[in-house]
């Protein structure tokens, strides 16, 4: 058989003729040797006169003149193997021998007659140094084939069946060497499970590292913030230095196959004379170092992206280490505009995606998302199709710390003072702008805080703080994460601590708001260290106050009891809203706003006397109102004045509070406590 090979593949031609010559001369002799040539049963048994010829000293091993290949072209596709790879003519001929079978199958049975054993149609070790010239006795020759000689070592080559002698230990070559010798340039479909899928974008930032990766430098790491363009700068760099991108997205990669994985694509980094692209290093490196370790040792150019800082324990190689600067602001916006296309026209992507940090590859996931929506439903991509999708790309693990909510309520709900409503719309702003400001401005500086926005809301229960957290997550797009503190305080010493590290580690990597309800039972005051419970408590909010420092995200809080608060702890704040009772004109909106039109009442529904006559909180007018429309479905009539007096005489009870003729008014004879007096506590249901 012939093989009709390209120029690219020529010497892998003439080098195959070769061998099949070399087979051919050995069979001769082989024949020469063998005392029952034409037995039909040979190789599947040791006859007695083989026996006496090989203690005899009669078998006369196979010998070669030298190696297949005696000149090594770099612009063959056998060259670059020996070039990259650091192979000699020896070593790319053994690597021909083992390949052999794959290339012709008639070689495979000729190999089983060298063998005499019909179920050994691959290469052995021996055979492959006899056929290139090598003595098998030879320990150089041996080294070969060894695991740390450049054939196995970087996977050209696989030694197997180890219970075996070493000379008779078969050889493959995997298929996608073979694919490769044959002038295929596809990648291993091993790494199509782990491939990372990288976006370009054109950054200043990447000809450093461009200039490194020329320049022979072999393993850097790329430290991102979270939502930063790392990989992004990783693949236009080694674009730019003109080689091919192997990339491994770390996260799909089970720890048990990182080896595998690895080995694998330090091959194919060969094969394309590429460059490892490997990210993000965060998921390996929370295992151990083991694991960042083996990547970073590959014999292959490489370069991790994380969010950590470099840890010397994670290699014996020392690494050129590189910041990624932050996304700037107008390129962000710019890869939007791309990638969501003319279909967004209508949508104004500065306000609508600057709350959230994404880095080019999830803003081009999340770009998808929206396109995909507004295709279903057969219209152009509108503002809330960016934002989910957009959130869309958070990850799930901080639902096991916080619960989640999607906010839908608008800046309609919330009823507060003008001047407070303008604070909060200026929290909004702040988290929407603080890119610009921060990065395109310059104003960051060498503060040490984090790049987090944090916020108290103070007042009494039901004035309105937590459907205000509600609002401003939805003004941002942004979903809300209402921290349980039954999943962060702790009997034990340093676990409260621990537990909350673990949300805010999670938080700094989603796009969201972080709600603490009822926060002075975190950050409560210090106190005098009477005994040892109180010394542990004073450094337990002390590590709140320094790890709340170095949160990146927006942080609300909410209190009751403002004073109940550390002081230090205010001082870190960014914002301060006291939210009062509500006074007669609020209480009106805040009636009509909790009864809507759609649900039916009477005409004669006094919204005036019930603002003037009930001083209550947004929250306890909700309860009444909601209340009153259960009485009045459960009656089956629609809602009046007398189901909301009496759900009113419900929420005083619950309150602590005495009803009073004054309060009530006219509607006194509809209160289930008249009976006893013009002054007297609210009677049960």
């Amino acid at each position: 058989m012939t093989l009709t090979l390209d120029v690219h593949t020529a010497a892998l031609g003439a080098a195959l003729n070769t061998l099949r010559d070399r087979i051919g001369y050995a069979v001769s002799r082989r024949r020469f040797v063998d005392p029952q040539p034409d037995d039909l049963f040979r190789g599947l048994y040791v006859s007695d006169d083989q026996v006496d010829r090989l203690l005899a000293g009669d078998h006369v091993p196979i010998r070669a003149d030298g190696p297949l290949v005696d000149d090594i072209d770099p612009g063959d596709r056998l060259g670059r193997l020996a070039e990259v790879f650091g192979l000699d003519e020896v070593d790319l001929s053994v690597l021909i021998v083992a390949a052999a079978p794959d290339l012709d199958p008639a070689i495979e049975r000729l190999y089983g007659y060298l063998h005499d054993d019909v179920t050994r149609r691959r290469a052995s070790v021996g055979l492959s140094l006899e056929l290139c010239g090598q003595a098998p006795e030879h320990p150089v020759a041996r080294l070969r084939l060894s695991p740390d000689g450049p054939l196995v070592e970087r996977g050209l080559i696989v030694v197997e069946e180890h219970d075996r002698p070493l000379l008779t230990r078969p050889l493959i070559v995997p298929e996608r060497v073979i694919a490769f010798l044959l002038g295929d340039d596809e990648p291993d479909p091993m790494l199509a499970p782990a491939t990372l899928h990288t976006v370009a974008v054109e950054l200043a930032a990447a000809d450093l590292l461009a200039r490194a990766i020329q320049r022979g430098i072999g393993l850097t790491y790329v430290c991102q913030q979270d939502g930063g363009a790392g990989t992004a700068m990783a693949e236009a760099a080694v674009s730019r230095a003109g080689r091919a991108v192997v990339g491994l997205d770390l996260d799909r990669i089970e720890p048990a196959d990182l080896g595998t994985v690895a080995a694998v694509a330090a091959r194919e980094a060969g094969l394309q004379d590429g460059v490892i692209v490997a990210a993000l290093v965060d998921s390996v490196a929370e295992r151990g170092a083991a694991g960042v370790r083996l990547l970073s040792e590959l014999a292959a150019p490489t370069v991790l992206v994380g969010d950590r800082r470099w840890d010397p324990r994670w290699s014996r190689a020392t690494p050129l280490v590189l910041d990624a600067p932050p996304w700037p602001v107008h390129e962000r916006e710019a890869q939007w505009r791309q990638t969501l296309g003319p279909a967004a026209h209508g949508v104004d992507i500065a306000r609508v995606t600057a709350p959230f940090r994404l880095t080019p590859e999830q803003v081009d996931r999340a770009a998808r998302a929206a396109r995909q929506q507004a295709a279903i439903d057969d219209r152009p991509i509108e503002a809330a199709d960016v934002q989910r999708g957009a959130r869309s790309q958070n990850a799930a693990d901080l639902e096991r710390l916080a619960h989640r909510v999607a906010p839908t309520s608008t800046w309609n709900d919330v009823v507060v003072p003008a001047n407070v409503e303008r604070k909060l719309r200026e929290l909004s702003a702040r988290t929407r702008l603080r890119d610009r400001v921060l990065d395109d401005w310059g104003l960051h500086g060498p503060s040490l805080r984090g790049r987090g926005i944090t916020a108290l809301f103070a007042g009494e229960s039901g004035t309105g703080k937590t459907l205000a957290a509600q609002v401003i997550a939805a003004d941002l797009g942004l979903d809300l994460y209402v921290v349980d503190l039954s999943t962060v305080v702790d009997k034990y010493v340093g676990e409260t601590e621990k537990n909350l590290d673990r949300i805010f580690d999670e938080a700094d990597r989603v796009n969201a708001v972080l709600l603490f309800d009822e926060a002075d039972a975190l950050f409560g005051k210090r106190s005098e260290v009477g005994d040892a419970h109180d010394r542990y408590a004073n450094v337990e909010v002390a590590y709140l106050l320094q790890r709340m420092e170095r949160f990146d995200g927006l942080a609300l809080l909410t209190t009751n009891l403002r004073a109940n608060l550390d002081e230090a702890f205010t001082r870190r704040l960014d914002a301060i809203v006291d939210f009062p009772m509500p006074d007669d004109d609020d209480r009106r909106r805040l009636w009509r706003l909790n009864l809507p039109a759609s649900v039916p009442q009477a005409d004669a529904i006094d919204v005036d006397f019930l603002a003037a006559g009930f001083e209550l909180s947004g929250g306890s007018i909700r309860n009444i109102t909601l209340g009153a429309a259960y009485l009045a479905a459960d009656n089956g009539q629609v809602l009046g004045m007398t189901e909301l007096v009496r759900a009113t005489e419900r929420e005083y009870q619950k309150l602590g509070r005495l009803c009073t003729k004054d309060e009530f008014g006219a509607y006194w004879e509809l209160v289930g406590s008249r009976r006893n007096g013009d002054a007297q506590p609210a009677e049960g249901p």
